[in-house]
């Protein structure tokens, strides 16, 4: 990632001068981009994976909102460079994509054209309430009715890679539970997976049972290819 932004950076600072100008000559309120993060809390505690996969799936349906394109990709780079507390580089990108902050934040912004656009917090900051894997996979087990004996069936499963296929499953098991069945089944990071039904994603804590599924209903899996350094 150091290497792209490498990239970033250098192009943003060439550009950043010029549309500083065009900025002002739009009129209008623009303030610089605040160093501090949006606080928020989500309403179950959060792991950086489920973190990871709530963002993947604004910043994959962000174009078919209204706006530019090419105004959603800066805007995307920006949260990132916040993300990694690389303030400078974010201001960078959107005074060179000419990006307008009324308000100095991502949550609210505007193009040259006028266009608005709107960042979620969970972009641009991690919940309050973020728990790291290992602590959340140690509460997670421990809650796990031992009593329980639920009747398997065999789980529908469709990969975006266009693959069929079938886990041993109960009603009360976990999303994270059948990440797992997955991972050692077809060798798919569990970090890689994204659980979808009925249009819905499904959290790791998800069950079965909450989802209201049939048995012989088919789950949909998002498969992302882990990135290769060239």
């Amino acid at each position: 990632m150091g290497s792209c932004f490498g990239v970033i950076r250098q192009r943003s600072r060439l550009s950043s001068r010029n549309a500083s100008r065009y900025s002002t000559k739009r009129g209008g309120r623009n303030e610089p981009l605040k160093k501090d993060k949006p606080k928020w809390k989500s309403d179950y505690p959060m792991t950086e994976g489920q973190l990871r996969s709530k963002r993947d799936e604004f910043w994959d349906t962000a174009p078919a909102f209204d706006g530019r394109k090419e105004i959603w990709d800066a805007l995307k780079a920006a949260a990132i460079a916040i993300d990694c507390n690389d303030h400078e580089l974010a201001q960078a990108i959107v005074d060179g994509a000419s990006i307008t902050l009324p308000h100095g934040s991502l949550m609210e912004c505007y193009d040259e054209l006028g266009n608005r656009y709107q960042l979620p917090a969970y972009c641009l900051a991690p919940p309050v309430n973020l728990v790291s894997e290992c602590n959340d996979h140690n509460v997670s087990e421990n809650a796990e009715p031992q009593e329980k004996k639920e009747k398997e069936f065999q789980l529908k499963v469709r990969l975006s890679t266009g693959k069929d296929l079938r886990i041993s499953a109960t009603m009360a098991d976990s999303i994270r539970q059948l990440k797992k069945q997955l991972q050692i089944q077809e060798d798919i990071n569990t970090t890689n997976q994204r659980w979808f039904f009925s249009g819905k994603l499904l959290t790791d804590k998800t069950r079965l049972q909450d989802t209201k599924i049939q048995k012989d209903f088919v789950i949909q899996v998002i498969v992302n290819q882990p990135i290769v350094p060239n």
